[in-house]
């Protein structure tokens, strides 16, 4: 069972261009980030008063310039993206696991379990997510650790929903029940059994998470509620082109970090597509 959704799944990836030049685009941006991050040294985020706003230099090997306190923008490119991706990593990853945790649980045990389930759920909706973010962010300087605390805890509702949804749908198909006549315990049918059937739901929502947080974080970091100043972030860079001048004449400040994060979220997209049409598959065989 487990093989043949994975293979469903690898299957509508092959089938789509763009997903495969997505993943692969993905992939390779994330693994030469982190690994590039390795080899520049802590100092070099210091930066150097001399050279600040100093343009791109390729003779030098500066090939994006210095930004406004002497720091070499590809440098702070790479360290900001592995930030920005770190976030969006524990995020996503926290998010789906607490609301896939949370959602099974709820729709299959139902009755008073689901409704207390729910109205803890209900209470994390009603919060205003991004105003309580901006309002912490004036109040405390956030690092890459409490930032993604601060995201996780406002963001894994939705997928809950998602999963309590799905579980009550695959609760009511007839394995389960005939699992139960077996006797077989609810831990195990409900981990055995019921969680492989909704791998490519979990999978696809995955990442329609992911793009969502990489978006979330670098928005809020370029307009000063994300994390700290002297944190390294995509959206600070970004930030950069909010002003005329730097827009127009200083192109190398901000546009290849927005280029990476546009580029990143259509690369999630176009492999999203794809899990989403084999989940679709999957729901039509069911």
């Amino acid at each position: 069972m487990q093989h043949s959704i994975w293979k469903t799944m690898w299957k509508e990836i092959c089938r789509d261009p763009l997903a495969i030049i997505g993943l692969a685009v993905f992939v390779a941006t994330v693994a030469t980030v982190y690994i590039w991050a390795l080899f520049i040294p802590l100092e070099a985020m210091d930066g150097v008063f001399h050279l600040r706003l100093a343009p791109p230099d390729w003779a030098a090997g500066v090939p994006l310039g210095y930004d406004n306190i002497g720091r070499n923008v590809l440098h702070y490119l790479i360290i900001g993206a592995r930030n920005s991706f770190n976030i969006a990593f524990m995020v996503t990853g926290g998010a789906v696991t607490i609301g896939m945790l949370f959602g099974l649980l709820a729709g299959y045990y139902g009755g008073f379990i689901d409704y207390i389930l729910m109205r803890i759920l209900d209470f994390f909706t009603m919060i205003p997510s991004l105003i309580i973010i901006i309002i912490v962010a004036a109040l405390f300087n956030f690092t890459v650790v409490s930032f993604s605390v601060m995201m996780l805890l406002l963001s894994w509702p939705a997928t809950a929903r998602l999963m309590r949804s799905m579980t009550l749908r695959q609760g009511s198909l007839e394995y389960v029940s005939a699992s139960k006549t077996l006797g077989t315990p609810n831990i195990v049918i409900l981990f055995r059994e019921v969680l492989p059937n909704l791998v490519s739901i979990i999978t696809a929502n995955l990442t329609i998470t992911l793009a969502m947080n990489i978006g979330i974080e670098t928005g809020l970091t370029m307009l000063g509620f994300g994390l700290a100043r002297d944190v390294p972030s995509l959206g600070r860079l970004i930030e950069f082109g909010r002003t005329a001048y730097n827009m127009q004449n200083r192109l190398w400040l901000w546009v290849p970090a927005a280029l990476m994060v546009v580029i990143m979220m259509l690369c999630v997209n176009f492999v999203g597509q794809a899990l989403n049409r084999a989940a679709d598959a999957k729901k039509r065989r069911a």
